[in-house]
């Protein structure tokens, strides 16, 4: 199996080399190899490496710089992972997203659950939940 890993410098792209090790072929990228602010180099990465599963932990994580930075946490956050998706259909590959619980409001005294309603406050929340 070929896994294409997005984000392999930051934490949890990083940790996630090693996890997924034992499960087959990890082709690990940074923002060099596969930049996903932009939709053709995202493209290229993912003809490119011909994967049976794409795992995304890559992300715009500047949480205060999104708010004057808006189009670029929108093209990463959001516009990529659509991307991901939509060459993952067209090949047949499996797609692991990892989102933020700031796509909520922040008012809850204990877990999200999945169903539960958002409600993003700034630009890096509504970018994730979009």
């Amino acid at each position: 199996m070929r896994i294409l890993l997005t984000g392999k410098n930051g934490q949890v792209g990083f940790e996630l080399q090693r996890a997924l090790a034992p499960l087959g072929d990890v082709i690990a990228v940074d923002r060099t190899e596969c930049d996903l602010e932009h939709a053709t180099s995202l493209r290229d990465a993912i003809h490119r490496t011909e994967p049976d599963v794409i795992v995304n932990p890559a992300a715009y994580t500047a949480v205060d710089r999104a708010e004057t930075e808006v189009e670029r946490a929108q093209a990463v956050n959001a516009a990529a992972p659509g991307i991901i998706g939509e060459e993952a259909a067209r090949r047949g590959a499996l797609v692991v997203h990892y989102s933020t619980d700031y796509v909520f409001d922040g008012t809850a005294s204990g877990w999200y659950g999945e169903d539960a309603p958002t409600g993003p406050h700034g630009v890096y929340g509504r970018s994730k939940l979009a």
